[in-house]
């Protein structure tokens, strides 16, 4: 019987050490130049589940126009993949108007086991979503100083 309990609880410890690393926190990208035509994406995945969503556009060649998208909602994680939604009651209005809900994102960091000297950021990569902006966009995580 002492076997069966050191077994049990030497394998209760692996599966806690392996438990794998939260997706809350900041990400960050900007892509463009600020003079010709700019976007930047922010999102924060707070602790308590919630997430906030802006995304700036600035096109200052031909007709110059300026845009700000802004989108929130709950977000959950099982393993790897971020799941968003968005309750349209309770977290759209003038302001917010992207509703995140049926996006799934893959949080993507470096492996425990993986000992190499390659550096793989921290990010969201989502993968499906019926925002056209952010089917496809990886996103990087913002590491605080």
């Amino acid at each position: 019987m002492k076997p069966l309990i050191s077994t049990v609880l030497l394998l209760s410890g692996f599966t806690l050490c392996c438990q794998s690393e939260s997706a809350a926190g900041e990400y960050f990208k900007s892509m463009g130049d600020k003079e010709d035509h700019y976007i930047e994406y922010e999102l924060v995945l707070d602790e308590e589940g919630t997430f906030r969503f802006h995304a700036y556009e600035n096109h200052k060649r031909g007709i110059s126009w300026e845009r700000n998208k802004y989108g929130k909602g709950s977000w959950t994680q099982e393993g790897k993949i971020v799941s968003f939604f968005t309750d349209r009651q309770k977290d759209m209005d003038e302001k917010y108007t992207l509703n995140f809900s049926d996006s799934r994102a893959r949080f993507i960091t470096k492996p425990l086991r993986d000992k190499t000297h390659r550096i793989i950021k921290t990010r969201l990569q989502f993968f499906e979503s019926e925002i056209f902006c952010i089917e496809r966009l990886k996103i990087l995580k913002v590491i605080p100083k």
